[in-house]
């Protein structure tokens, strides 16, 4: 079946308009958080907010070159593409530009490209091709292991590059494998690990390994005793004491100082305001300041005054919350909730397996920086360095969500010729 000829007539208009409305209330932003009265045009291209009109230009020009490029050219090309990206993350370690600690830039004249942020839509579409080619099937083995190692590859490279923040992004697809079908308990599994881990780091390890010990002993009391079971059971306990030790022995030797910081921090076992507590604390100042209807758009103090680092790039929601308020960060958030409900239900409509699973993923990669970025700002979560999508200064980031999102939209275009 042919494509059909009218792609702006087949275009999703609500999720086009919410990609749309986020770059421009992102670029306002942007223009808010690094406002000098010295350089008061939005356009001057000397400054950041100039740099990112331009990102934003060339970003519609992307989205605009996907719309008129073949649907099937991502399918086609998913491993492809997955393969040059991944020779470009082992390419920028050698010859990579160091910027804040990550050896993860390339520096090209005045502007930097980071690898990392588009392997995400590569690695999306990798597992796309895998899942489409297997029918979904997540009964065999095989199945489970391959889309873990598509997601493993890029992760441990970035890591490499000590750019922790980017590579636990890949863990989002986890949740792609899930509505494929992979069982609940593999989510619930995930749940225990996590809880493992913040308790080893909270209470320590031996008294992690008691709780783990005594748990089993009451389980073994209520549960029927077999052989089966006892064998999972001590299985089970195993694995749990492996991880904590685990946990301990990862924290020291994979973490900087900084990050084992602001972990300390953000678990209460330490107060630093003026060191590794010191962004999120100011964070949370500006956006408490903001009250319910903000200072007003360009009057905010803790903005104007840069008490809060990383203002445009990763801390850019402490802007809409001391100058928009209560009442603004909840629109932006909402919007941000919209954006993803309507990727989910253009997922559904789907007619090829490819689509539908890719959409999934871009979905989960938009969640986890929506999430982990906000409760960075707020203190929920430990700051890992990620940027808000279409918010955040940054054309790396900016390029890469828009063509995360536009291959999708451009695949939605053509749901009916694709089966």
């Amino acid at each position: 079946m042919r494509e059909r000829n009218n792609i702006f007539g087949n275009i999703d208009f609500p999720l086009t308009g919410l990609y749309l409305l986020l770059v421009v209330l992102g670029w306002l932003n942007i223009y808010a958080a690094v406002y000098n009265q010295d350089y008061n045009s939005i356009f001057d291209i000397t400054q950041s907010y100039g740099k990112q009109l331009i990102w934003i230009i060339s970003s519609l020009f992307l989205g605009l070159l996907i719309l008129l490029t073949d649907s099937r050219f991502f399918s086609t090309f998913a491993y492809l593409i997955y393969g040059f990206m991944i020779v470009l993350l082992l390419v920028v370690l050698g010859i990579g530009t160091e910027i804040s600690g990550s050896k993860s830039w390339f520096q090209i004249g005045g502007f930097s490209i980071q690898p990392a942020e588009f392997a995400k839509f590569a690695t999306c579409l990798a597992i796309a091709k895998f899942f489409s080619s297997q029918h979904l099937n997540l009964s065999l083995t095989k199945n489970k292991i391959i889309p873990l190692i598509l997601m493993a590859i890029p992760s441990g490279l970035i890591l490499l590059q000590n750019d922790t923040g980017s590579a636990l992004v890949y863990g989002s697809f986890i949740l792609v494998l899930y509505r494929m079908g992979l069982s609940g308990n593999f989510l619930l599994a995930g749940l225990l690990v996590v809880f493992i881990a913040i308790s080893t780091l909270m209470a320590g390890t031996l008294f992690v390994v008691f709780l783990i010990l005594g748990l089993a002993g009451l389980l073994l009391f209520f549960m029927k005793r077999n052989r089966k079971n006892i064998m999972s059971l001590i299985g089970l306990v195993i694995l749990g004491i492996a991880l904590t030790y685990s946990v301990e022995v990862g924290v020291e030797k994979m973490l900087g100082d900084h990050q084992k910081a602001r972990i300390n921090v953000l678990l209460g076992k330490t107060l630093d305001l003026k060191g590794a507590g010191y962004n999120v604390n100011q964070s949370k100042i500006a956006i408490g300041s903001g009250g319910f209807f903000g200072k007003g758009y360009l009057n905010g103090t803790q903005t104007k005054y840069n008490f809060v680092p990383e203002q445009s790039t990763d801390f850019i929601f402490c802007t809409v919350g001391e100058e928009w308020g209560f009442l603004g960060s909840t629109v932006v958030v909402a919007l941000f909730i919209l954006l993803l409900l309507r990727i989910v239900i253009v997922a559904e409509r789907q007619r090829s397996d490819f689509s539908r699973v890719y959409g999934y993923g871009v979905a989960s990669i938009l969640f986890f920086h929506f999430m982990i970025n906000i409760g960075m700002t707020i203190g929920l979560v430990p700051v890992i360095g990620i940027p808000l999508p279409f918010f955040s200064y940054g054309g790396s980031s900016l390029w890469a969500f828009t063509i995360l999102l536009f291959i999708f939209i451009k695949q939605d275009v053509n749901r009916n010729a694709l089966l």
